[in-house]
């Protein structure tokens, strides 16, 4: 299966709806891109939703981070959500749930975004 992202906006939310599988090759560099594309744009507040994602291989966890450290740079942040399965199992082995917090659904990611870190709006 190959990989596509859907990209929907929600207020100054942007969610990323990633389906297939982020593994080795040029193709999932696809979701390094958008993300770079976001930030250069100014939309900082990004979920990525990867319910639709059923493999993750190295590679793509570095993509995740890269995305991650691109979003925080920008100044804003980037959120997971929708993580089962295969790919819960393999984002939990690299203790990637210490990074961060795993949303059931994209919506309760987009919802974290209006309270700061430090739980006041």
């Amino acid at each position: 299966m190959s990989l596509t992202i859907e990209e929907q906006s929600v207020d100054d939310v942007v969610v990323l709806k990633i389906s297939g599988r982020i593994i080795l090759g040029r193709e999932c560099r696809q979701v390094e891109w958008k993300v770079e594309d976001l930030a250069r744009e100014q939309k900082t507040k990004i979920v990525l939703d990867l319910s639709g994602c059923d493999h993750v291989d190295s590679s793509g966890v570095g993509i995740i981070m890269m995305c991650y450290g691109k979003a925080r740079k920008s100044g804003g942040d980037l959120r997971l959500a929708g993580v089962t399965g295969n790919v819960e199992r393999i984002l939990k082995a690299v203790n990637l749930e210490r990074i961060f917090q795993f949303y059931p659904t994209a919506a309760a990611a987009a919802e974290g975004f209006s309270v700061s870190r430090f739980g006041l709006e």
